[in-house]
C-alpha cells in the first residue's frame, strides 16, 4: 500500500521525517507552470517570491527543462577533475555580461552560501599577500545577509543567527552602510595596525528588507577601498542575473546612483542564475584578483557540474531571447506605482521586480507577530505566495517572467489581503486568482 500523500498526510510525514530548521512548511507543492504553482490537494497559487528569487524563468520553462533533460542525458557529473563545455560556456557568458577585463575568472559553487564562502577566503588570500603580514580585517554591513554556513554567518549582521554558533571565524566587523565617514574611519589600521582586506556588501540588502544604499554610495566605497588596497566584495547572490532589470546591480544606475558601472573586485551569484538549479559562482575581476587563490586553495565536488552550467546556460540566453531585461524594469515599474498608491501601503523600494513593501499599520497597532506576517498568511489562503521580511515589509520577488496581469491583480487585492490580516474580511479565498 502506497503511502497517503494529500496535504495534511504530506505535512504529517514531513514533520517526522526531516530535521526542524525551517519549522512547519506552509503548503506541499506538487507542480508549477510559469509563475504559478499547484499544492497536494490542487489548489492554484501565484508566486511573487520565486523559491526566494529563485526561479528567474517561473516553473517549468521549456528552454530550463530542455536544458537540463539534454544535458543529463549525455553527461550529468564528472567532478573538476575534468571540465566540461557548459562550464566553460557559462563562465564566459558571466565575465562578458559582468563587462569583465581579460584575465578575469569565475569559480563555480553550489550556493549563494558557498559562493560567499569563496569570497570570504578571496579575502583572507589577499590579505595574506599583504608584505607587512597586517591585512586581516574584513568589513561587513550592518543588517547584512550572506548566508549561514561559518564563514558566511560570520559577515551575516542578524545576532539571532550568529549567536548559537559562537565563536565564528573572527576578523570580521560591522559598520553602519551608506555612511561614508564610517567607512573610511573603518579603512584606516586599527590600534594595533592592522588594516583591512575587503569590504564586503550586497548592492541592495535583500533579507533587511529591500533597503539600497545612497545616491553614489556604492561609488564611495569603490574608491575608499581603492586607496586602501582593499578589495571590493559584491554580493550579488539576490541581486544578480536581471533580478534588478540588468545582469548585475552594480550596472544598474537606480541601484548604484552613478551613469557608469561601479566594478567591484570580486561579485557573487546564486539564486536566479540556475533558474531553480543549484549553482553558485564567484567573479573574480582582472587577473591580479584572480591569481590570488591558486591550485588546491579551494575546491568543490558539484560545483560548475556539467547540468547545473548547462541551466545557467539556459537561464543567460533565454533571459536575453525573451527580452526579459526589459521586462523586469517596465513591469517592475508598474507594480511599484500601483502599490504606492495604495493607503495600505506605507512606502515602496523598487529595484526591477525586486520589491520591499512597508505596510501601513493602523493606530489600533498589528495583528500578533506583525502585520506582513499575517498578510502572507491571508495571502496563501487567497492564492498569492508572498514573504515578509520584517513586521510591516512584505518582499516580492516573482519570476522575471512574470505576466503584468498577475502583478496588476495583485495590487487590486491587497487591500483584500490587508483587511483579511486584521479581522477585517472574513473571506480572503474568495480572491483567489
Amino acid at each position: 500500500m502506497s503511502a497517503p500523500h494529500g496535504q495534511d498526510a504530506l505535512l504529517g510525514r514531513y514533520t517526522a521525517s526531516l530535521t526542524g530548521v525551517f519549522g512547519r512548511p506552509a503548503r506541499i507543492l506538487v507542480r508549477g507552470e510559469g509563475a504559478h504553482v499547484w499544492d497536494a490537494d490542487g489548489t492554484e497559487y501565484v508566486d511573487l517570491l520565486a523559491g526566494i528569487a529563485v526561479n528567474a524563468l517561473g516553473h517549468a520553462h521549456p528552454a530550463l527543462v530542455e536544458a537540463v533533460a539534454g544535458q543529463l542525458s549525455t553527461l550529468g557529473h564528472i567532478s573538476n577533475l575534468f571540465a566540461s563545455e557548459p562550464q566553460i560556456r557559462l563562465a564566459e557568458a558571466l565575465l562578458e555580461r559582468a563587462g569583465a577585463p581579460i584575465g578575469s575568472t569565475v569559480f563555480f559553487a553550489n550556493s549563494g552560501t558557498e559562493a560567499n564562502e569563496a569570497a570570504f577566503k578571496l579575502a583572507r588570500r589577499h590579505g595574506a599577500e599583504d608584505p607587512s603580514g597586517a591585512r586581516t580585517r574584513v568589513i561587513a554591513m550592518e543588517r547584512a545577509f550572506h548566508g549561514r554556513t561559518m564563514g558566511a554567518l560570520a559577515l551575516t549582521h542578524k545576532e539571532v543567527y550568529r549567536a548559537p554558533f559562537q565563536p565564528l571565524p573572527g576578523g570580521v566587523e560591522f559598520i553602519p552602510g551608506g555612511d561614508a565617514g564610517a567607512l573610511r574611519a573603518a579603512l584606516a589600521p586599527d590600534a594595533q595596525g592592522r588594516t583591512v582586506a575587503a569590504v564586503i556588501l550586497e548592492p541592495v540588502q535583500g533579507e533587511a528588507g529591500v533597503h539600497g544604499w545612497p545616491a553614489g554610495y556604492l561609488r564611495q566605497v569603490r574608491e575608499a577601498t581603492a586607496e586602501a588596497g582593499a578589495l571590493m566584495i559584491l554580493d550579488e547572490v539576490q541581486s544578480g542575473m536581471g533580478r534588478t532589470g540588468t545582469w548585475f546591480a552594480f550596472q544598474n544606475p537606480q541601484v548604484t546612483g552613478d551613469d557608469a558601472p561601479v566594478v567591484p573586485d570580486a561579485v557573487t551569484l546564486a539564486k536566479g542564475l540556475g533558474g531553480g538549479v543549484p549553482i553558485g559562482a564567484l567573479i573574480c575581476v582582472g587577473e591580479e584578483v584572480s591569481t590570488l587563490l591558486r591550485p588546491g586553495q579551494h575546491g568543490t565536488t558539484f560545483g560548475g557540474n556539467p547540468v547545473a552550467a548547462a541551466a545557467g546556460l539556459a537561464v543567460v540566453e533565454t533571459v536575453e531571447r525573451e527580452g526579459l531585461l526589459e521586462h523586469v524594469r517596465r513591469a517592475g515599474e508598474r507594480l511599484a506605482e500601483r502599490l504606492t498608491a495604495l493607503d495600505e501601503v506605507q512606502a515602496v523600494r523598487a529595484h526591477g521586480l525586486w520589491i520591499g513593501v512597508d505596510l501601513t499599520v493602523p493606530s489600533a497597532g498589528a495583528p500578533e507577530g506583525g502585520l506582513a506576517p499575517a498578510v502572507v498568511r491571508a495571502g496563501l489562503e487567497a492564492g498569492w505566495i508572498l514573504n515578509a521580511t520584517g513586521p510591516a515589509t512584505l518582499r516580492l520577488a516573482p519570476p522575471l517572467t512574470v505576466p503584468v496581469e498577475d502583478l496588476d491583480r495583485f495590487a487590486e487585492q491587497l487591500p483584500a489581503l490587508v483587511g483579511a490580516a486584521l479581522g477585517v474580511s472574513d473571506h480572503p479565498e474568495e480572491q483567489h486568482p
